[in-house]
């Protein structure tokens, strides 16, 4: 029995000691395999990098899929992707950039300049009415060789690099696809990419919209393959179904979440808090509300904005005040312009003053028979239409009525945003860590498709976003952004009122996820092939 006893003490010492030695002399690292599924709002129609804009569904779906010259890394800075190394002329309207030669589509066909030149050349194209091309004019491109491509540039613009993360199509496939068969083409479903994970399959519910996405590593890719070998995506109507899905382990992480759910996840999850450069904002349309065409109005209202109710009661916290359209973590964001500081007393005497008298009887304001009333109009995501739901009570307090009508973002955008049939609207805009307001506030861009939503027109305003458009100095278009943020602060086209963080949650199973800032929510793959669930020991 003693004896039997001290052979077992023996077996196990020795067995501790050898798993000792073993913890000591090796390390862990990634291994390839393993299966990772995310959560994902909304369904996708269109993976296709000239398309994929309106939905966060297609736009994750290409980068996974996609590939462009340049990226931008866990840091939101650019770096090479199909791009071996680029050079630029001496007046710096002019860049070349080579690519890898060892990058091939999903179908093993080598992708080369005859590609890039493709995908630039129908992009620009009008009749294939990409929403990109307005951000693409006086940019010409050619083929220098078949790994060589040249971008010829009428100005100078200081962030062009980002231009050249657009994902590229494969010509071979889609160069027999005319401009009336582009939106309704099989590849858009079942697209062809040279990205780190290629398409395998796709299941749709009954009413045919595609509900999942299963995309496998791409062994020839040409950076090194993902050790994850099945990337799904799952697609959602709202957040409760896919918190629940979470929950009971359907899948593995969920894109960005309304703070209000974090208290609904029950499963381990690392909940990264990720930078990301977006407003939101109600832009106000003078040309269609004679109430809002008052400067004493809009002032009034910028008042009677307590945003930080509005990030306490529905963001949790979570979220951080906007006064304009720069962020106040950027250097260009300019700390001294009027930030209209919530007042409500001093709302009502604006008011008062400019000769908008209450009509208690009717519960609003009114001026020479016109009525102090206007319409929100914002999408049908949670956070934005309880925000309008919110400002709508609190500016009833100043006698304004504001009536929200919330729409699906296919139906806003076609009926309301494209034609300008809209008093005010309650929208996000992205914006990057190296910012360039123009499309959005120059009035060039004020009917569609340019994103001027809130119509604004200013000379001035105009000459300081051109000039900082072609600046390649950082403090002289620093300066130029400051006295632009000036004006906008002036003539109150807009009440700015928060920027959120993008909340990632995700199994704690997950390992090399690193990001920490990111442009557009469909960077938050930057690195995805570094990503990894699976681990073997090796030697160290």
């Amino acid at each position: 029995m003693v004896a039997s006893f001290l052979i077992l003490v023996f077996i196990f010492s020795f067995s501790f000691l050898g798993y000792n030695i073993y913890k000591n002399f090796t390390k862990s690292v990634p291994k390839k395999g393993g299966e990772y599924a995310e959560g994902v709002l909304g369904y996708p129609l269109y993976i296709n990098p000239l398309l994929s804009q309106s939905s966060d569904a297609d736009s994750d779906l290409t980068q996974l899929i996609y590939s462009g010259l340049f990226k931008f890394d866990k840091d939101g800075k650019v770096i090479n992707d199909l791009a071996e190394k680029y050079e630029v002329s001496e007046d710096e309207k002019k860049y070349t950039v080579f690519l890898k030669k060892n990058a091939v589509w999903h179908d093993g066909v080598a992708l080369t300049a005859d590609d890039v030149v493709f995908t630039v050349n129908i992009l620009q194209d009008p009749a294939y009415r990409s929403v990109l091309r307005q951000f693409w004019q006086g940019i010409e491109i050619n083929k220098v060789d078949d790994y060589t491509v040249s971008f010829s540039l009428k100005n100078q613009y200081f962030v062009f690099l980002n231009k050249l993360t657009l994902g590229i199509l494969p010509k071979h496939l889609w160069e027999n696809v005319g401009p009336e068969r582009f939106f309704l083409a099989e590849y858009n479903l079942k697209p062809v990419g040279s990205g780190p994970y290629k398409f395998s399959a796709m299941q749709k519910n009954s009413d045919g919209k595609v509900i999942s996405y299963e995309l496998v590593s791409f062994e020839k890719y040409y950076m090194e393959e993902p050790y994850i070998s099945k990337f799904v995506l799952n697609f959602y109507s709202d957040e409760e179904l896919m918190v629940l899905d979470y929950n009971n382990k359907q899948i593995k992480g969920m894109s960005n979440i309304a703070s209000s759910k974090l208290s609904s996840i029950k499963k381990r999850a690392i909940v990264r808090e990720i930078s990301f450069p977006r407003y939101f904002a109600i832009f106000f349309n003078q040309n269609k509300s004679i109430p809002l065409a008052s400067e004493e109005v809009r002032k009034a209202l910028a008042y009677a904005t307590d945003r930080s109710a509005i990030i306490n009661n529905i963001f949790q916290g979570k979220a951080k005040e906007a006064f304009s359209p720069f962020l106040a973590e950027m250097k260009e964001y300019n700390n001294e312009i009027e930030k209209y500081v919530f007042n409500v007393e001093k709302a009502k005497e604006i008011l008062e003053n400019s000769g908008w008298k209450m009509n208690q009887e009717k519960g609003v304001r009114e001026k020479n028979g016109i009525e102090l009333k206007f319409n929100i109009y914002t999408v049908d995501y949670w956070e934005l239409s309880e925000t309008a739901k919110f400002i709508s009570k609190e500016w009833e307090k100043i006698g304004a009525k504001a009536e929200v009508s919330i729409l699906t973002i296919s139906d806003l955008q076609q009926n309301y945003i494209r034609p300008r049939e809209y008093e005010s609207i309650l929208l996000g805009q992205d914006i990057s860590f190296s910012p360039d307001p123009y499309a959005y506030w120059h009035s060039s861009q004020r009917d569609d498709p340019g994103l001027n939503i809130s119509l604004f027109s200013d000379k001035k305003a105009d000459e300081l976003l051109e000039k900082a458009h072609q600046e390649l100095d950082e403090n002289a278009r620093i300066e130029a952004y400051k006295e632009f943020q000036k004006i906008i602060a002036e003539k109150i086209p807009a009440v700015f009122f928060y920027s959120n963080v993008y909340l990632y949650p995700m199994n704690d199973e997950v390992k090399g996820v690193e990001i920490n800032r990111v442009n557009f929510p469909a960077w938050r793959f930057a690195d995805v092939n570094k990503w990894y669930i699976k681990t073997k020991r090796v030697l160290k």
